[in-house]
């Protein structure tokens, strides 16, 4: 059972070790959501440099899941290295092996990697299959077509505000609601 005493389901993922000195991918703490994926190879990434790296594993995932391939926090904070395509995305019909795209945002320090080194984390999700319907026009939402940097600040040119939501849900600002 999880802390909140729930008792945890466990998806089976088939796995082949294309390096057999790889370990299977684990979790470090109970009720993580990402597996630890290691490097094969030893690496030098000079700062600004990226690198396409094999994990050593291919996974066959059933239909209706996808594993997404995040950067490793403590790696991004203390170094630099993240993720090119971050989430890099592994669809069940792939069969090959799981391979990331590093990259060294240091401006200053390499990054050195030995083989076996913990690299990425594998986060395997649900996934919808959906289809698309083409509309002349799309139905009218709040947001509408504002992006970028939308939420909390004023629309240049329209002096239109919109509310911003704290973490308890309850609205900063009551204009535009």
């Amino acid at each position: 059972m999880d802390p909140a005493g729930v008792d945890a389901v466990t998806l089976e993922v088939l796995l082949t070790r294309l390096d057999p000195e790889v370990p299977v991918p684990g979790y470090a703490y109970p009720g993580d959501a990402g597996a630890d994926l290691v490097t094969t190879q030893d690496l030098v990434l000079e700062p600004g440099q990226r690198a396409v790296v094999g994990t050593g594993i291919a996974i066959a995932l059933p239909v209706g899941y996808a594993a997404f391939v995040h950067p490793r926090s403590g790696l991004a904070a203390q170094s630099g290295l993240g993720i090119v395509n971050a989430p890099g995305t592994i669809d069940a019909s792939y069969r090959g092996e799981i391979r990331v795209c590093l990259i060294n945002h240091d401006p200053r320090q390499p990054v050195v990697l030995k083989r076996l080194d913990r690299i990425a984390q594998l986060v395997v999700q649900r996934v919808e299959c959906v289809g698309f319907r083409e509309m002349m026009a799309l139905p009218a939402a709040p947001r509408a077509a504002r992006g970028y940097g939308s939420t909390g600040v004023t629309v240049l040119g329209t002096g239109h505000r919109f509310a911003v939501t704290t973490q308890r849900g309850a609205p900063t600002s009551q204009e535009g609601c």
